[in-house]
């Protein structure tokens, strides 16, 4: 997560992975969330898919500078399952993220110690699918900027704009958001390549996701 505050880590949709360890089933939710209110609603929704499952131990992260953090056992030895679940969402520099982990019990008893291990894998296991999915995202905070060119400038500016850590969200031709700071340098290249033709504006800021071109 930026040090800096302009950037965080977070999880774009859901994804979702199983372990069985010993005959118990653990299956491993991960889903961006960005409120006490939406991760209620989210372990909700997985108890009632769950109904007959005999846990759902969860932790999640909220806000920008993760200043919200909680996690629950639901019934598990303290400290064997919400917390070592926390553990991978901060070892994952995570936020506005939650993972619920459901514990189908096989009949056969994984002490303390696997229990920590089974739910700290598990939840291991659902951030290695997002990734794998493509959901892990850096979020960074960006300006958005309305470039106003001829056509026949635009693909000079469309090689402007691509070189760069910029998104392209519409091209009315163009807007775009590009990284606070850095305003400045691309509204000097654009006028370069465009022999000071193009207009640009500076529009809000926002975080949006990086895209890496």
């Amino acid at each position: 997560m930026g040090t800096d505050n302009t950037s965080y880590e977070t999880i774009i949709g859901r994804s979702e992975d199983v372990l069985t360890e010993k005959k118990s089933r653990f299956i491993a939710t991960i889903a961006h969330v960005e409120s006490e209110e939406e991760a209620n609603t989210l372990l909700g929704e997985i108890r009632k898919k769950n109904w007959d499952a005999r846990h759902n131990c969860y932790a999640y992260i909220l806000g920008k500078k993760s200043e919200t953090k909680r996690f629950s056992d639901d019934g598990e030895p303290s400290g064997t399952a919400g917390r070592p679940i926390l553990d991978i969402l901060e070892g994952n520099k995570l936020t506005d993220a939650m993972i619920v982990v459901t514990r189908y019990f096989g009949g056969v008893l994984l002490g303390t110690g696997g229990l920590v291990r089974a739910y700290s894998q598990s939840g291991a296991m659902a951030v290695a699918r997002a990734k794998e999915e493509g959901r892990l995202v850096t979020m960074r905070l960006m300006r958005s900027l309305d470039i106003t060119a001829d056509y026949s400038m635009s693909e000079k500016v469309r090689h402007v704009l691509t070189s760069g850590e910029v998104n392209i969200a519409d091209t009315r031709y163009e807007e775009n958001v590009i990284p606070i700071g850095e305003e400045d340098g691309l509204v000097c290249k654009i006028t370069d390549v465009t022999g000071g033709r193009a207009k640009t504006e500076q529009g809000d800021t926002g975080y949006y996701p990086v895209i890496n071109h």
